[in-house]
Protein backbone atom coordinates (compact mmCIF):
# COMPACT_ATOMS: atom_id res chain seq x y z
CA UNK A 1 0.00 0.00 0.00
CA UNK A 2 1.37 3.38 -0.99
CA UNK A 3 1.68 5.87 1.83
CA UNK A 4 -0.35 9.10 1.60
CA UNK A 5 1.15 12.06 -0.22
CA UNK A 6 0.39 15.26 1.69
CA UNK A 7 -0.83 17.91 -0.72
CA UNK A 8 0.70 20.41 1.72
CA UNK A 9 4.01 19.47 0.00
CA UNK A 10 2.76 21.58 -2.90
CA UNK A 11 2.01 24.77 -0.96
CA UNK A 12 3.55 27.84 -2.58
CA UNK A 13 4.70 25.94 -5.69
CA UNK A 14 3.58 25.95 -9.29
CA UNK A 15 2.10 22.49 -9.84
CA UNK A 16 1.24 20.48 -12.93
CA UNK A 17 -1.27 17.70 -12.18
CA UNK A 18 -1.75 14.89 -14.70
CA UNK A 19 -4.08 11.89 -14.68
CA UNK A 20 -1.95 9.10 -16.11
CA UNK A 21 -2.37 5.57 -17.47
CA UNK A 22 0.11 2.88 -18.47
CA UNK A 23 -1.73 1.45 -21.48
CA UNK A 24 -2.90 4.56 -23.29
CA UNK A 25 -1.91 6.03 -26.64
CA UNK A 26 -0.78 9.10 -24.68
CA UNK A 27 1.50 7.05 -22.37
CA UNK A 28 4.40 8.19 -24.56
CA UNK A 29 3.94 11.59 -22.88
CA UNK A 30 5.71 10.23 -19.79
CA UNK A 31 9.03 10.93 -21.56
CA UNK A 32 8.26 14.55 -22.42
CA UNK A 33 6.61 15.20 -19.06
CA UNK A 34 9.70 13.84 -17.30
CA UNK A 35 11.94 16.07 -19.44
CA UNK A 36 9.83 19.12 -18.54
CA UNK A 37 9.87 18.12 -14.88
CA UNK A 38 13.66 17.81 -14.77
CA UNK A 39 14.18 21.08 -16.65
CA UNK A 40 11.81 23.08 -14.44
CA UNK A 41 13.17 21.54 -11.21
CA UNK A 42 16.68 22.45 -12.36
CA UNK A 43 15.87 26.03 -13.41
CA UNK A 44 13.40 26.74 -10.59
CA UNK A 45 14.49 24.69 -7.55
CA UNK A 46 11.80 24.28 -4.90
CA UNK A 47 9.30 26.24 -7.01
CA UNK A 48 7.78 23.56 -9.27
CA UNK A 49 6.22 20.15 -8.83
CA UNK A 50 4.48 17.70 -11.11
CA UNK A 51 2.17 15.02 -9.75
CA UNK A 52 0.75 12.02 -11.61
CA UNK A 53 -2.53 10.43 -10.56
CA UNK A 54 -3.01 6.99 -12.16
CA UNK A 55 -6.63 6.39 -13.12
CA UNK A 56 -8.39 3.35 -14.59
CA UNK A 57 -11.65 5.09 -15.53
CA UNK A 58 -10.89 5.44 -19.23
CA UNK A 59 -11.16 2.17 -21.17
CA UNK A 60 -9.45 0.29 -18.32
CA UNK A 61 -6.04 1.60 -19.40
CA UNK A 62 -4.52 1.55 -15.89
CA UNK A 63 -5.48 -1.92 -14.64
CA UNK A 64 -2.49 -2.62 -12.39
CA UNK A 65 -2.10 -2.29 -8.66
CA UNK A 66 -0.14 0.62 -7.20
CA UNK A 67 3.14 -1.33 -6.90
CA UNK A 68 2.99 -2.42 -10.56
CA UNK A 69 2.16 1.13 -11.65
CA UNK A 70 5.10 2.51 -9.67
CA UNK A 71 7.46 -0.07 -11.18
CA UNK A 72 6.24 0.69 -14.71
CA UNK A 73 6.65 4.44 -14.23
CA UNK A 74 10.08 4.36 -12.62
CA UNK A 75 11.70 1.35 -14.27
CA UNK A 76 10.13 1.36 -17.72
CA UNK A 77 9.47 5.08 -18.23
CA UNK A 78 12.18 6.66 -16.06
CA UNK A 79 9.70 8.86 -14.22
CA UNK A 80 11.05 10.71 -11.17
CA UNK A 81 8.08 12.99 -10.46
CA UNK A 82 5.63 11.71 -7.83
CA UNK A 83 3.14 9.13 -9.07
CA UNK A 84 0.45 8.75 -6.44
CA UNK A 85 -1.89 5.85 -5.70
CA UNK A 86 -4.52 4.96 -8.29
CA UNK A 87 -7.44 7.34 -8.01
CA UNK A 88 -10.89 8.18 -9.33
CA UNK A 89 -11.24 11.48 -11.17
CA UNK A 90 -14.92 11.38 -12.20
CA UNK A 91 -18.17 10.23 -10.66
CA UNK A 92 -19.52 9.81 -7.14
CA UNK A 93 -16.19 8.48 -5.82
CA UNK A 94 -13.95 11.13 -7.40
CA UNK A 95 -11.23 12.40 -5.11
CA UNK A 96 -12.00 15.86 -3.66
CA UNK A 97 -8.88 17.39 -5.26
CA UNK A 98 -10.22 16.39 -8.68
CA UNK A 99 -13.69 17.73 -7.91
CA UNK A 100 -12.08 21.02 -6.90
CA UNK A 101 -9.87 21.29 -10.02
CA UNK A 102 -12.77 20.47 -12.36
CA UNK A 103 -14.98 23.06 -10.66
CA UNK A 104 -12.22 25.70 -10.85
CA UNK A 105 -11.57 25.08 -14.57
CA UNK A 106 -14.44 23.28 -16.28
CA UNK A 107 -13.68 21.67 -19.60
CA UNK A 108 -15.14 22.22 -23.04
CA UNK A 109 -18.63 23.76 -22.87
CA UNK A 110 -18.42 23.91 -19.07
CA UNK A 111 -18.25 20.16 -18.54
CA UNK A 112 -17.00 19.32 -15.07
CA UNK A 113 -15.47 16.01 -15.92
CA UNK A 114 -12.14 14.70 -17.10
CA UNK A 115 -12.55 13.37 -20.63
CA UNK A 116 -9.51 11.08 -20.96
CA UNK A 117 -6.11 10.03 -19.68
CA UNK A 118 -3.31 12.60 -19.56
CA UNK A 119 -5.56 15.59 -18.99
CA UNK A 120 -3.58 18.26 -17.12
CA UNK A 121 -4.20 21.08 -14.67
CA UNK A 122 -1.72 23.89 -13.95
CA UNK A 123 -2.00 25.35 -10.47
CA UNK A 124 -0.35 28.61 -9.44
CA UNK A 125 1.61 29.33 -6.27
CA UNK A 126 -1.54 30.88 -4.82
CA UNK A 127 -3.33 27.53 -5.09
CA UNK A 128 -5.64 28.60 -7.91
CA UNK A 129 -6.13 26.56 -11.06
CA UNK A 130 -4.56 28.61 -13.87
CA UNK A 131 -5.10 26.42 -16.93
CA UNK A 132 -6.55 23.10 -17.98
CA UNK A 133 -5.18 21.12 -20.92
CA UNK A 134 -6.73 18.20 -22.75
CA UNK A 135 -4.79 15.02 -23.49
CA UNK A 136 -3.45 16.24 -26.83
CA UNK A 137 -1.36 18.91 -25.07
CA UNK A 138 2.09 17.46 -24.52
CA UNK A 139 4.87 18.88 -22.35
CA UNK A 140 6.40 21.10 -25.09
CA UNK A 141 2.96 22.74 -25.47
CA UNK A 142 2.71 23.25 -21.70
CA UNK A 143 6.18 24.66 -21.13
CA UNK A 144 5.34 28.31 -21.98
CA UNK A 145 2.42 28.25 -19.53
CA UNK A 146 4.53 26.69 -16.78
CA UNK A 147 7.41 29.14 -17.32
CA UNK A 148 5.03 32.13 -17.38
CA UNK A 149 3.63 31.02 -14.03
CA UNK A 150 7.08 30.39 -12.56
CA UNK A 151 8.33 33.79 -13.73
CA UNK A 152 5.53 35.65 -11.93
CA UNK A 153 6.62 37.42 -8.78
CA UNK A 154 5.96 35.24 -5.76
Amino acid sequence: MKKPYPLSNLKGKVVLVVNVASNCGFTKQYATLEALYKEMKSKYPNQFEMVGFPCNQFAGQEPGEDDAIQAFCTRDKGVTFPILAKTTVNGANAEPVWEWMKAEKPGFMGLKMVKWNFEKFLIGRDGKVIERFNSRYDAPDLKPYVVKELEKKA
